[in-house]
């Protein structure tokens, strides 16, 4: 049976005025199975080596997990909470290794064949669920700023633009446990749009502009104008920049058989 809708999708990442890049994304469709979907946002801390040591390896180690994983039997949120409890593992071990202390955080999603939806994350790398002018769901970030919009001390505008936006209580590879928390998704249909994206992105836009801008665009055009204007909103301080953007549209019509003359 097919899918009751058609998935399209794009990426973009950019390193923005930073001097090297410690974003790392994937968009990973199953090896085997239609309609099953990967998407994995790392965003790396620690210097020039080891932020990017830590966003490549929960890269690494979300494309080793996903070529074991089986859609037809396989729990989703369990797989993807061990995505992210053995990202952390591997970069403890990269610390160790390499004296260095690394970290990162994860946004990931993982859809199903089903339609059923997914996702987990860490720090403030951030997923977003939208249908139509309703968003559905937006990840907690796991941060100082958040915390306090939670206590009431700052509403959403003020934590956008806080200058201690950067501190957070959580994220993978830090010598505490780290918090993950996952979420799972009322069933996927037709019209409506996933984001995941790293705080370079997400500091930039309201809510509400994020998604006018996804409602009108491509996916693939709305990377490349989210992108663009987070370059500029942020006046020659912009941070790494990673985005993924999937939606899914109604399925190809099949067509019409050519009668003989």
């Amino acid at each position: 049976m097919s899918a009751p809708y058609r998935i399209s999708a794009s990426t973009g990442i950019d390193q923005g005025d930073r001097p090297y890049q410690q974003d790392q994304l994937g968009l990973l469709a199953h090896r085997y199975i239609k309609g099953c979907l990967l998407g994995v946002i790392a965003d790396g801390m620690g210097g020039l080596a080891g932020g990017r040591k830590a966003a490549d390896q929960v890269l690494l180690t979300a494309q080793q997990l996903f070529d074991q994983f089986d859609p037809s039997t396989d729990d989703g949120a369990a797989f993807l909470l061990r995505l992210a409890q053995e990202a952390h593992i591997g970069i403890r071990l990269t610390a160790a290794a390499a004296d260095l202390e690394p970290h990162s955080t994860l946004a990931s999603f993982l859809i199903l064949p089903s339609g059923d939806c997914h996702f987990v994350h860490s720090g403030d790398s951030r997923l977003y669920h939208f249908r139509g002018s309703q968003l559905l769901h937006r990840s907690k970030d796991h941060s100082l700023v958040e915390a306090l919009v939670e206590q009431g001390q700052l509403n959403e505008e003020q934590a956008r633009t806080d200058p201690r936006s950067n501190l957070l209580l959580h994220c993978l590879g830090t010598q505490q446990a780290p918090t993950i928390d996952s979420h799972r998704c009322e069933p996927l249909q037709v019209g409506d749009v996933l984001l995941a994206c790293s705080d370079g992105i997400w500091q930039c836009f309201t809510g509400q502009e994020l998604n006018t801008l996804l409602q009108r665009a491509t996916p693939r055009q709305a990377c490349e104008e989210l992108v663009a204007q987070a370059r500029l909103r942020a006046y020659g301080h912009c941070d790494n920049l990673s985005l993924i953007v999937l939606r899914l549209d109604p399925p190809a019509a099949p067509q019409s058989l050519l009668r003989p003359t």
